[in-house]
């Protein structure tokens, strides 16, 4: 199954910044973990961080023309105000699992809001990295 990842602004930062939110393992670690399991179980992987809203934008049109099957996206702040990227979301007609390292739900008010939730299939949050590997499990049928 042809997979997307997509890391919105600062996960770039994971392991340097609010360790006690995000964790101490940094970007690469996910980045490998991510690979790994897509590689063991017969996927093709493609991610992407961008801290740009355009560039993830482009990866979402980007995956309606080639042939991607799924999407798992962490748009960081952009979800809870994004319009955009919710917009990019829904014009694809590719199953989508929206990711969250924390319970954003326990966090700020601000950020109990998402925008990009409800043009999605899913949605895993507040199980750290772990969140990441159970979106791909849901959208490979391996839930």
């Amino acid at each position: 199954m042809k997979l997307l990842l997509l890391n919105g602004p600062n996960l770039n930062f994971l392991g340097i910044r609010e360790k006690g939110v995000y964790g101490t393992e940094d970007y690469g670690y996910l980045v490998r973990m991510m690979k790994e399991k897509a590689e063991r179980e017969g996927h093709e992987l493609d991610i992407y961080q961008s801290n740009y809203e355009g560039g993830l934008i482009d990866k979402i049109q980007e995956a309606y023309y080639n042939g991607t099957e799924g999407i798992i996206i962490n748009p960081g702040a952009f979800t809870h105000y994004s319009y955009a990227l919710r917009d990019a979301l829904s014009s694809v007609e590719i199953p989508k699992v929206e990711v969250h390292i924390s319970n954003v739900h326990k966090r700020e008010e601000f950020r109990h809001t998402s925008v990009t939730a409800p043009v999605c299939d899913g949605q895993v949050v507040g199980l750290g990295l772990k969140g990441y590997a159970l979106a791909m499990d849901y959208l490979t049928g391996r839930e």
